[in-house]
């Protein structure tokens, strides 16, 4: 091998590989895959953060609003104060079915017993927690799709990279590595940002969907047991009513 050659490759400068340098020095279409990724990036923990603090808010109101619901305490009382402005989706499910409650017994000569009744509160009620499941689920479709997404784009831009490497390489007719090392870290860093991007979004999405799954059953059975007890009431006071009657 020729001395001055090694000697030339030996004193050639270091590439610097700071992402910063490398975002630089890409091509254009490859910093704009890089930005792209990185709006989404900052999207993707926007949604996160929101999720965290919006789900710990409402199971804690849905604790509190438990504990009072099974105190004993008046229903009535307890719709004066919670279910005339509902201000979580467990309060809502009781405004719900307690608001169809009030409503059927305000009609006179029907049967608060009836299946009618029974059908239109569970009705009511599921239909509010369908709406505030809804509410909670609001931007986990992004998490769902930047997840997939994200690394597909991310190869793109290193493809792009590559090809934009490999066409300076043949215009300057150097194979050295001190050439060839910085498009190609250039290109790779675009499919560096995707997996970073890609992979919180895939493990939030999975824990929240859990987390929500369990949210929606434990309204679900809130319901079920809520109109349990209308029902009673309702038997015990068509009960009481047929019995002043005769």
């Amino acid at each position: 091998m020729d001395p001055s050659i090694n000697a030339a490759n030996l004193a050639a400068p270091t590439a610097d590989l700071s992402p910063l340098a490398l975002f630089l020095h890409a091509a254009l279409v490859v910093k704009l895959v890089m930005i792209g990724l990185v709006v989404a990036s900052i999207w993707v923990w926007a949604v996160i953060f929101d999720k965290i603090v919006t789900l710990r808010k409402a199971k804690r109101q849905a604790d509190e609003f438990e504990d009072l619901f099974w105190s004993g305490g008046s229903l009535d009382e307890l719709y004066e104060k919670y279910g005339v402005k509902p201000s979580h989706p467990m309060a809502a499910v009781f405004s719900a079915g307690m608001g169809e409650w009030r409503r059927s017994a305000r009609i006179d000569g029907i049967d608060m017993s009836s299946e009618g009744v029974k059908q239109r509160i569970d009705r009511a009620m599921s239909i509010t927690i369908t709406r505030e499941m809804e509410r909670l689920e609001r931007w986990l479709t992004l998490l769902a799709t930047i997840g997939p997404v994200a690394p597909f784009v991310g190869l793109f831009g290193t493809v792009w990279g590559i090809m934009h490497a490999f066409a300076s390489i043949a215009q300057s007719n150097n194979t050295s590595l001190a050439v060839v090392a910085p498009g190609i870290s250039e290109a790779l860093f675009a499919t560096a940002i995707g997996l970073l991007t890609a992979i919180p979004a895939v493990v939030a999405y999975n824990f929240f969907s859990n987390k929500l799954n369990l949210f929606a059953e434990r309204l679900e059975g809130f319901a079920t047991e809520f109109s349990a007890i209308l029902s009673r009431q309702s038997e015990a006071s068509m009960s009481a009513r047929k019995e002043n009657q005769e």
